[in-house]
């Protein structure tokens, strides 16, 4: 296959801030679908950790919309956000990669997804709520049973009204 131009490039809307970027040309198409195959949502991952916690007895929303990020796993009563991130997309201290065609580029995007991450917990920290990153390599079982205990922790302060900590109540 041939190599586009590094000029050439298709456009991809918009992304955090409101600012226009294009995505390079890729120089393989087989890499392109595969990239643009991966799920966003019910990862295998993802359904591993949800049995886990659902076996445990605990009953949950799932990429609830009305909160920033639409994270993965919502526990409303006792506001907590779960978000399973995956190495690549999220960069992994431990298996994060990066590409090497197209190299800044990705850089650019993998940043603006962290920067993304951070924006999303501190609006969730602001609205009362704690947020909760599970890697993708983490297992299932330690993760599920560290958000049981935090799920427990959060229940005890609670009261009729809500959380203790509720911003904004009285």
């Amino acid at each position: 296959m041939k190599a586009a131009p590094a000029s050439a490039a298709t456009p991809t809307g918009k992304e955090a801030g409101g600012v226009t970027r294009r995505r390079p040309t890729p120089l393989s198409e087989l890499v392109s679908r595969q990239m643009s195959a991966m799920p966003s949502r019910d990862t295998g991952t993802e359904m591993a950790l949800r049995r886990k916690l659902h076996s445990r007895g605990l009953r949950y929303r799932t990429h609830l919309k009305t909160l920033p990020g639409k994270p993965d796993i919502a526990f409303t009563r006792v506001r907590i956000a779960v978000f399973v991130d995956g190495c690549f997309w999220h960069r992994c201290p431990d298996h994060g990669t990066a590409p090497k065609n197209n190299g800044k580029w990705w850089a650019d995007k993998l940043e603006a997804n962290v920067a993304r991450d951070r924006r999303n917990d501190d609006e969730l920290e602001r609205l009362g709520w704690i947020t909760v990153h599970v890697w993708e390599h983490e297992d299932p079982s330690i993760a599920a049973e560290a958000i049981n205990e935090l799920w427990r922790t959060r229940l005890r302060g609670t009261t009729r009204s809500g959380l203790t900590n509720d911003v904004g109540r009285t």
